[in-house]
């Protein structure tokens, strides 16, 4: 197959991934694999919580506080990352993520103490922010503007996968070892995404438009800057994109960053029986990025964020503050995942098509960084209004704030669809 040359693409929904140049291709495994591998490492703290507050007797406030710490510092992570990008390239950006999140994870899993575990896992969002904004403006720049949508919805489906991962890591560790141990476990197993760089080194190149971007630049010797992305015309759609971004992730580390403990703790569900709850959760998840890109294609961009914003806020509202019975809430999980999960596939087309290429992994890394390091507060509120109120009211308040957020922010912004790139 020639690295440029598309072939016959197959029919069925997910027949144009068949016709991918050999260039799109790998790039596509190499940002799904990547962004896969960054959520089960992010997603392992979630099930170690209640550990966490067993062995070390954290309070939930602490333990919404290590979860804010690597979510506003990826925030840090993205913007730099993005800039990295555009100066250096996407492909090395990500290399760089990669390694960064995996060797942090692992360290979580040396900390002695409160204090060695937020810095840990702190410093790990750095990795955790770069790895999006490098491999969604990779992918949105390589593939053609038909697929884009699509191509990047599958990318975010690498989430569902990831935290299916972990949920079966979890489930398996904390049956054979005891909690002290079993968590250490799960940390020390995030290393594996290392591995991946080794692929990406070889095989994966930076998009055309990328060096025809730089080629124009270094002639000129001008140079972007990470304050360019706040003058007009760009501030408008970085500052309404990170409104959204914060609804959207608010929302979803609202939900997922507590659902393991509200179904172990509020409806004392076991560790293989919240497994199973989790399971379906994860597989509506997985589906509605899937969907999102899809519709993003098929509908554009903006409807798909109010659809999705829409039926995220009302499905965790009505799954964490009205009492159902295990069979309800079992099935709600799907819907639960769908809706939280669906809301992010258009995103990466959106930014890819707003921003300029001089500036696009600058300003994608912090529109939607910068979302998530707002949303990062999220789950410490949660945990500290947990403290006055039950968990599941908590979360159901700041996942029904956070979707209201998203689906103004969304109305507000402008449609991209079907737009080609240019240098």
């Amino acid at each position: 197959m020639s690295e440029l040359t598309p072939t016959i693409e197959a029919p069925g929904a997910l027949g144009w991934v068949s016709g991918l140049t050999l260039r799109e291709r790998r790039a596509f495994v190499a940002c799904v694999g990547g962004w896969a591998l960054d959520a089960m490492d992010v997603q392992l703290y979630s099930f170690v919580i209640p550990a966490l507050i067993a062995t070390w007797g954290i309070t939930r406030g602490q333990a919404g506080v290590l979860g804010t710490a690597a979510l506003l510092v990826s925030a840090i992570g993205g913007w730099l990352a993005g800039w990295f990008a555009d100066r250096f390239g996407r492909v090395r950006t990500l290399q760089v993520a990669i390694l960064w999140f995996a060797a942090f994870t692992f360290l979580s899993g040396l900390a002695q103490n409160f204090s060695q575990l937020f810095a840990a896992r702190a410093v790990m969002g750095l990795g955790f922010g770069g790895e999006w904004a490098a491999g969604a403006v990779l992918l949105g720049e390589v593939i053609r503007p038909q697929h884009r949508g699509k191509a990047l919805g599958i990318m975010q489906a690498g989430w569902a996968l990831g935290w299916g991962a972990a949920a079966l890591l979890y489930a398996g560790f904390f049956s054979w070892l005891p909690p002290q141990t079993a968590w250490r476990a799960l940390f020390l197993v995030g290393i594996a995404p290392a591995l991946l760089v080794f692929w990406v080194r070889r095989y994966v190149e930076e998009p055309p438009v990328y060096l025809e971007s730089r080629a124009q630049l270094a002639a000129s010797g001008d140079q972007p800057g990470l304050l360019e992305i706040f003058r007009p015309p760009l501030v408008r759609v970085t500052l309404l994109g990170a409104l959204m971004g914060t609804g959207a992730q608010g929302g979803y580390y609202a939900v997922t960053t507590w659902l393991p403990t509200f179904l172990r703790t509020e409806r004392k569900l076991s560790v293989l029986d919240s497994a199973g709850y989790l399971a379906v959760s994860i597989a509506g998840a997985f589906c509605g990025y899937l969907a999102g890109g899809f519709l993003a294609d098929r509908i554009g961009r903006r409807l798909t964020f109010l659809v999705f914003a829409i039926g995220a806020g009302a499905v965790a509202v009505i799954y964490t503050m009205v009492p159902f019975g295990d069979t309800a809430m079992l099935i709600l999980g799907f819907p639960l995942g769908f809706f939280a999960s669906g809301v992010f596939s258009a995103m990466g087309p959106f930014f890819t098509e707003h921003f300029p290429t001089r500036v696009r992994g600058v300003g994608q890394g912090f529109a939607y960084n910068a979302g998530r390091a707002t949303g990062a507060l999220f789950p410490t509120l949660v945990g500290v209004l947990s403290s006055r109120v039950p968990l599941g009211e908590a979360i159901g308040l700041f996942a029904g704030l956070a979707y209201a957020t998203m689906a103004v922010a969304a109305f507000l912004l402008p449609e991209t669809r079907g737009k080609a790139l240019t240098a």
